[in-house]
């Protein structure tokens, strides 16, 4: 496993396929408490043809690293190994936190980003008062509760339980310190009277049951950008592995249309 050391965290990443400069490579970001294997489906089927990097975020799977207080300080690490990769620009595609990162990189260095992909992702984390207050207690509930509370429910009814519950355990492999300071940190974000300056192609997936962050809020987000798709799946918030063939053709019919 290649790995990189940024800021006193060691990132541990994949760069696989084809280096074919007739196309940009593509590059996945994870969301919050998983890691780069989320993308295993995706990254299987572009390897094959293109270039394809994927990371562990600090703190996250194999890399180490301590939380950070900004999804902006997450959005320089991933900078930080495209630099290490001399990757230009790249097509970038986030799962929720990721997706996070993936437009504070746009909106900071819009010059890297060729296309993006938000997949389960808003710009601004909205509630209502009593939801508010809700989760905010939720941090008081002992780690393992508190976990096992946000990642069952990402999921769509009816997916297996088995595989939730082991996803729930990778999950809370995550050192707590990471998980608590990265939820603060995705609470805080706000782009969301930004976005209008965001002019790369972006699509948008995102899961119909998604209850994490809610549809109507993407659509809120989608209007106000520039040049926007927008494609809905009957799934949850854990898109890459609850419809993983859906969301690799989605991404497929976007990255190859001519820009």
């Amino acid at each position: 496993m290649p790995q990189l050391e940024v800021d006193g965290a060691v990132l541990t990443y994949d760069d696989e396929g084809p280096r074919d400069s007739a196309s940009v490579p593509l590059v996945f970001v994870h969301g919050w408490t998983a890691n780069r294997h989320r993308w295993d489906h995706q990254v299987e089927h572009f390897a094959k043809k293109r270039r394809v990097v994927r990371l562990d975020l600090r703190g996250h799977g194999d890399s180490t690293g301590a939380g950070v207080g900004t999804i902006a300080e997450l959005a320089e690490d991933v900078l930080a190994l495209l630099d290490h990769l001399e990757i230009e620009r790249c097509v970038l595609v986030g799962h929720s936190m990721g997706g996070m990162i993936a437009q504070t990189i746009a909106l900071a260095h819009p010059d890297r980003v060729a296309r993006m992909v938000l997949v389960n992702s808003i710009g601004r984390m909205t509630y209502s008062r009593g939801r508010g207050l809700l989760m905010a207690a939720s941090t008081l509930a002992p780690f393992k509760v508190f976990v096992a509370a946000n990642i069952q429910r990402a999921f769509a009814p009816g997916h297996p339980r088995e595989e939730i519950r082991a996803y729930v355990r990778s999950s809370a492999d995550t050192p707590r310190e990471v998980v608590m300071t990265l939820y603060g940190a995705m609470r805080a974000f706000d782009v969301l009277d930004r976005v209008g300056e965001i002019q790369v192609p972006t699509l948008m997936v995102h899961g119909y049951h998604d209850i994490q962050l809610p549809l109507k809020q993407m659509l809120r987000m989608a209007k106000a950008y520039p040049d926007a798709m927008v494609r809905v799946i009957d799934a949850g918030h854990e898109l890459p592995v609850e419809k993983p063939e859906e969301l690799t053709r989605a991404v497929e019919g976007f990255v190859t249309v001519p820009a």
